[in-house]
């Protein structure tokens, strides 16, 4: 299948110039890459951790950070065939209530860590976006910055969480080459659960992810993948296989379907959406997910439908250049009967208050997508932004580009091409507000980091509009 990549699409287009959790008797090696949880519902919450180890492992979950109140406990079992992690589906808790949870095993406590359960109902919720951690190309500062804010309900990752190739610049990586077995994925996986940072944002907040293309190879479908050549690395369903499965054995994650919906009492539904998985050269969705998506947009009584897609969904004309075609078609402008589909579920639903959260291109965007939604992207925690493909200071050519890209779509309100970071997502019933939180040096364990841009959402309006700060 035909593509673009980010580092080709960012090059042409250069042509037009809180609280920390803490831990309780944690110990290395059994429990080495910390704890996770995700997928909260009103009732419950997956748990992760993992072990090296075959004996029994116990859990409990609290209502304090003590453990004086145990709400929950148990044991579960693991083994080499899930690379000894754990998951443990808990149920029988409490609506919109923060729990602590920790494991044993052989004797020994792991961390600490702390979750949240959906909402039956509220008034307010605030979430953590972030997408495209690579750790050869820097630290995963802005995640710790997330970890220190005790005010949010939850991170939304939308995809590239490890990224497959072997190219360091910042930091050195395991296995010292492509990823194509399963023991390569997983080991990779092991790397990134040893960073700090990110060990202490999965441990302060439950994490709703998808996956886009780096968390197997390149540009990657259902088919194949650009970053991918059979002749030297073999069937490509036998390497996709394998990083599906390490996905699926170190991501706080229920098993299964990745495109799935969550909802935060009658204030909004969050969908996540696959755009890898089924993905040919004729759909993004796939017949089940696009008609999944489109009943969930007709028959929903949510306020705010925020639906989380790996890459972006509005359209985008890139400005005229000798190198590179009109359009990324590796985003949704690959596939314009598959968004046309969802732009008509949109209009007969009346709907103009779905709101698309993306990552994918290594930039911030906020903007007024086709009529009947608005749309905003998060930048990369890490990987590559505009000045690092062109090795130029930041801001040297991304104001005059950043210009041409609005000039030639009007629709897109703000683009910022050359700060990494994360954003926190506010939604209340009047509107849906992204702030964008940058770091000063990706290159810097100990980096600062400082809020740069603020856009809202006003309820009815599909449009973007900035706020003042």
């Amino acid at each position: 299948m035909s593509g673009v990549d980010r580092r080709t699409f960012l090059i042409a287009t250069a042509a037009v110039a809180g609280t920390s959790v803490g831990t309780a008797n944690a110990a290395v090696p059994v429990f080495e890459h910390g704890v996770a949880s995700g997928d909260p519902l009103p009732d419950g919450v997956l748990l992760w951790t993992r072990v090296v180890t075959s004996s029994p492992v116990e859990w409990e979950v609290s209502g304090d950070a003590e453990f004086t109140k145990i709400a929950r406990r148990g044991r579960v079992s693991t083994g080499a065939h899930r690379d000894y992690t754990v998951k443990v589906e808990v149920h029988g808790l409490r609506p919109g209530t923060r729990y602590w949870y920790r494991f044993r095993a052989d004797g020994v406590v792991s961390p600490v860590g702390r979750t949240k359960t959906a909402p039956v109902d509220c008034s307010a919720a605030r979430f953590g976006v972030v997408s495209c951690s690579n750790w050869m190309a820097g630290h995963f500062v802005p995640y710790g910055y997330l970890a220190d804010r005790s005010d949010l309900d939850a991170v939304i990752h939308l995809g590239d969480y490890i990224y497959p190739h072997y190219q360091p610049v910042v930091r050195d990586a395991v296995p010292p080459h492509e990823l194509i077995t399963l023991q390569d994925y997983r080991t990779r996986h092991a790397l990134y659960k040893t960073d700090p940072h990110l060990q202490r944002l999965h441990a302060a907040h439950p994490m709703i992810a998808t996956w886009d293309d780096n968390e197997s190879a390149d540009n990657s479908s259902a088919l194949g993948a650009i970053g991918h050549d059979p002749a030297t690395e073999g069937p490509w369903a036998v390497r996709l296989a394998a990083a599906t499965q390490a996905y699926f054995e170190w991501m706080p994650i229920r098993e299964g379907l990745i495109f799935r919906r969550l909802r935060y009492g009658s204030l909004l539904d969050l969908t996540m959406l696959d755009l890898r998985s089924h993905r040919t050269p004729e759909t993004i969705m796939g017949v089940r997910q696009r008609d999944w998506l489109a009943r969930g947009i007709c028959d929903g009584t949510a306020r705010w439908r925020l639906i989380g897609t790996s890459v972006m969904f509005s359209p985008l004309a890139i400005p005229p250049n000798p190198l590179f075609p009109s359009k990324n078609v590796d985003q949704w402008d690959g596939f314009p009967a598959d968004r046309e589909f969802v732009v008509r579920a949109l209009e007969r639903a009346g709907e103009k208050n779905a709101v698309f959260l993306t990552g994918d291109i290594h930039s911030s965007w906020a903007v007024d997508a086709l009529g009947v939604a608005t749309e905003y992207i998060t930048t990369s925690v890490t990987s590559d932004n505009f000045d690092e493909f062109l090795k130029v200071p930041p801001r040297t050519g991304s104001l005059a580009l950043e210009a041409a890209i609005m000039a030639h779509n009007p629709h897109v309100k703000f683009v910022e091409l050359d700060s990494h970071g994360v954003s926190v997502l506010e939604v209340t019933p009047e509107e849906v507000r992204m702030d964008w939180f940058y770091t000063s040096d990706r290159a810097n364990p100990d980096a600062t980091m400082h809020k740069a841009h603020s856009w809202r959402t006003r309820y009815d309006t599909a449009r973007v509009e900035p706020v003042l700060f």
